[in-house]
């Protein structure tokens, strides 16, 4: 029996026991020190304070301060922690995953990016190598494991596609094959960079998708049309993006960016802060909100990130009108969002 190790006891880490157990792995869910109060409930066999929905049974769970023995024996370990915890909690996992002698893979759920120490942007997983090689720790071979995933669906055991990306192929077609199950399938793939890529913006650009359902809650005039629009610029940008850091232009086009983008601006949180700002909160107040709330807005701070990362390699305004205005608008100081959003997304602009 294979054994995995999900780092994080949140939604998405929690979420993804479901699929392991069911395919008859042994799953162990550590908790960082921010969740003692999610495994009381998992203990308890109580539904899951974010996701509202019982764990898995057969999990087994850790607390903090217990990190070693969660790892000890694992075969797979994915880090399942926002992308501002990453990498506190890789310092802490690294000084053990030295220690697994056969570590097949080291997975990542959690996205976003990461400003390395001399202030450029990169993915997560370069995240991970940077800190591993600082540490002098081999790795493993790392895998994205990307969208289309809404965690309450997938830890109920609902039919779920998601997709599986490593820079080894084999190691992700491995791995999908063993975790697959009868409603959990997996699409693997050798795009690290356009999976995890898509993954982070689309969890900005669900923030526009939001703001055209927002506006039309508050006005009772629906924003469809707008939202449809902005949903298609979305995927332009990331695709023109995806190629410019060298990714595959068309993974935008599958799974990891359409579906997910599909799923996460129906009700994704990111869709839900949208909602907010299209109602007229601002950018601060509704982000106090979310938090207050325990959901966790990753397009937030993700989206001057990703305007950075986007200057790095030559892509401006120009070419991604969306994510500039998205990230305009997190700013404050927008008054008419749909103005702002609307002109974004006109195929011609005058």
């Amino acid at each position: 029996m294979s054994t995995i190790t999900v780092l994080g006891a949140g939604a998405m880490g929690t979420a993804l026991c479901k699929p392991f157990v069911d395919a008859g792995w042994q799953v162990h869910l550590w908790g960082t020190w921010l969740d003692d109060h999610l495994l009381d409930a998992i203990e308890a066999g109580q539904p899951h304070p974010r996701i509202k929905v019982a764990a898995a049974p057969g999990i087994t769970t850790f607390r903090s301060g217990r990190l070693a023995e969660a790892l000890a024996g694992a075969d797979v370990v994915d880090i399942a922690v926002t992308s501002e915890g990453l990498p506190k909690v890789t310092e802490m996992a690294l000084d053990h995953i030295g220690d697994i002698g056969d570590l097949r893979a080291l997975c990542l759920t959690a996205k976003g990016f990461w400003t390395d120490p001399e202030g450029k942007i990169r993915l997560l997983p370069e995240a991970i190598r940077a800190i591993a090689a600082r540490k002098g720790v081999s790795l493993p071979p790392l895998v994205a494991i990307g969208g289309p995933v809404k965690a309450n669906e997938c830890a109920a055991g609902e039919v779920t596609a998601t997709t599986y990306a490593s820079t080894d192929l084999a190691v992700a077609e491995a791995l999908a094959r063993e975790a697959a199950t009868e409603t959990y399938g997996i699409r693997p793939s050798d795009d690290e960079t356009g999976v995890e890529l898509c993954a982070a913006l689309k969890n900005v650009y669900a923030i526009a998708l939001g703001i055209a359902d927002g506006l039309g809650e508050a006005t009772g005039v629906p924003r469809h049309n707008l939202k449809a629009a902005s949903f298609a610029q979305a995927v332009r940008e990331m695709s023109l993006l995806v190629a410019r850091a060298g990714g595959h232009a068309e993974t935008p086009y599958g799974l990891a960016g359409v579906g997910d983008l599909e799923v996460t601006g129906l009700s994704g949180r990111n869709k839900l802060y949208g909602v907010r700002l299209g109602k007229g909160e601002g950018p601060d107040e509704a982000l106090a909100e979310m938090n207050r709330l325990e959901q966790t807005v990753e397009g937030y701070p993700a989206a001057p990130l990703a305007v950075a990362f986007a200057h790095q390699f030559g892509a401006g305004e120009e070419e991604l009108p969306l994510l500039h205005t998205v990230a305009t608008i997190l700013k404050g100081g927008v008054e008419d969002v749909y103005g702002a959003v609307a002109a974004a997304v006109k195929p011609v602009r005058p």
